[in-house]
């Protein structure tokens, strides 16, 4: 898996490409959550490039969204393709975490 940041106008957006399962579940937490959470933490996770994710994904999603709402904050999805969208929707995990089709859309919502 490769994991690319970058910030636009205060949000951190963080693209991912390859595979989500437990051999990665500790790069992606700290990619996403590297520190002591700041208040109002803003992060669109770009799916688009993800082609598997398992329960280790879902968990990292979970407690990255949990941390972000403790803190004032968001954490949006984009762009996810078709089987992680399944994935997500099979979880429920798309009525709790705002999942838009595309990052120019979850940036802008």
């Amino acid at each position: 898996m490769s994991i690319d940041q970058i910030f636009l106008d205060g949000i951190r957006v963080v693209s991912l490409r390859g595979e989500i399962d437990h051999t990665v579940k500790a790069q992606l937490t700290e990619a996403l959550l590297p520190g002591e959470p700041a208040t109002g933490m803003r992060i669109v996770l770009d799916l688009s490039g993800v082609t598997f994710m398992d329960s280790s994904g879902i968990n990292v999603l979970v407690t990255t969204h949990q941390t972000a709402t403790r803190t004032q904050g968001w954490l949006r999805l984009a762009g996810p393709r078709e089987a992680v969208q399944r994935v997500l929707h099979v979880v429920g995990l798309d009525d709790v975490i705002d999942c838009y089709p595309t990052l120019e859309q979850a940036l802008t919502a």
